[in-house]
């Protein structure tokens, strides 16, 4: 099946590993050129590598999302390197544990507000090309209250609700925002690898609550961004994709 993404050129934030160096691998295969961030060199500068051993273009820029003039300048230089944004997927997040006041803040200022200030800058770009993608990655803490912090699961929820309402603002103009709620994923260096080897009450009291018995892994994410960035999701607005293998049991 062809996805029609060949030749896009894509953003995507929080880049350099798990969920984020999954998307960008899997749009790199399909013919996407790819525009990279995250915090750390070392592992942005290996995706970036790999990115390209892929066959595609590949910008690539340590920045701190939280950091709005910073995240502006990697997004206006990832504009001009690529000729222009197509897709944008805003996956950074902080994954911030507890419910302190520096959780909260540290939640809104990556996994939220970097979504807000990415969109307010991408999004103009989309309108005057004809269109776009955009995809947040939320996660199902934001459809099930009580399984994660107050912090982590509240911006999580924002953030559907953000994708949901620019849906609707700029359908007319082309563009679709869908996001990704994913459960538990499991890759090397991740909060779940660090809970298996160090907390690994917590890692099989989750582990018993998913029906297929095992973790996500980022690949299954990435396919379903990949899917919903595409031509062949042309109808797919303002919808929540929940990734995790049946492991939050609400209906809706």
């Amino acid at each position: 099946m062809d996805l029609g993404i060949s030749g896009k050129r894509a953003v995507i934030t929080g880049g350099s590993k798990g969920i984020g160096r999954a998307i960008a691998l899997s749009l790199a295969a399909e013919g996407a050129d790819i525009a990279l961030c995250a915090r750390g060199e070392e592992a942005l500068e290996r995706t970036r590598a790999d990115v390209e051993r892929a066959g595609a273009r590949c910008f690539a820029q340590a920045c701190d999302v939280g950091d709005e003039a910073a995240y502006g300048a990697f997004l206006d230089a990832a504009r001009d390197d690529l000729g222009g944004v197509d897709i944008f997927v805003s996956n950074v997040s902080a994954l911030g544990a507890g419910d302190s006041l520096e959780a909260w803040q540290a939640n809104i200022s990556l996994d939220l507000m970097g979504a807000v200030h990415g969109t307010n800058r991408v999004l103009p770009w989309m309108a005057s090309a004809g269109g776009g993608s955009v995809v947040l990655i939320s996660s199902i803490a934001g459809i099930e209250a009580g399984s994660t912090p107050a912090p982590y699961a509240a911006t999580k929820s924002a953030l559907i609700s953000l994708s949901k309402t620019l849906a609707i603002a700029h359908a007319a103009e082309g563009i679709r925002v869908n996001v990704v709620a994913p459960g538990s994923i499991e890759f090397e260096g991740g909060v779940w690898d660090r809970a298996r080897q160090h907390n690994p009450e917590r890692y099989e009291r989750t582990l018993a609550r998913i029906p297929e018995g095992r973790m996500g892994r980022p690949e299954e994410v990435a396919d379903a961004v990949t899917f919903l960035v595409s031509g062949r999701a042309s109808w797919v607005n303002g919808a929540c994709l929940v990734v995790d293998g049946a492991q939050h049991k609400a209906i809706f």
